[in-house]
């Protein structure tokens, strides 16, 4: 599989985003809650949507570096990720620190939580 991130793999629509919301969450960790729809998928691959709301991280150069590494890590593990639309929401406030700290904390957890998802 290219290493690329190409468009097919994200999701786009509120109601896309509305579905897997009110579908079935898949695993929970201190930062993130991973859901996904209740329906199954139509075979497309592995697509990825992000909730990184501004009331939990107030600058904008926080809130896109967590998107960057959540992206990150999920293009790394797509292809080893079952078939189906997984929304990472950011639930808890981030441990204030330094922006390579943030990585470091966000990337350890979202792998995580990729590896509950699909064990390799």
């Amino acid at each position: 599989m290219p290493s690329a991130f190409p468009p097919a793999a994200r999701l786009h629509r509120p109601s896309e985003y509305a579905a897997a919301l009110k579908g079935r969450r898949i695993a929970r960790g201190a930062l993130f809650v991973v859901s996904s729809p209740r329906q199954p998928a139509n075979g497309g691959g592995a697509r990825l949507g992000l909730i990184v709301p501004k009331r939990q991280v107030p600058l904008a150069v926080g809130r896109n570096t967590i998107k960057r590494v959540v992206r990150e890590a999920f293009r790394v593990r797509r292809a080893s990720l079952p078939d189906g639309d997984w929304v990472f929401r950011l639930v808890a406030r981030p441990e204030p620190g330094s922006l390579t700290a943030l990585k470091r904390q966000v990337r350890l957890e979202v792998d995580t939580l990729l590896s509950r998802i699909a064990p390799c």
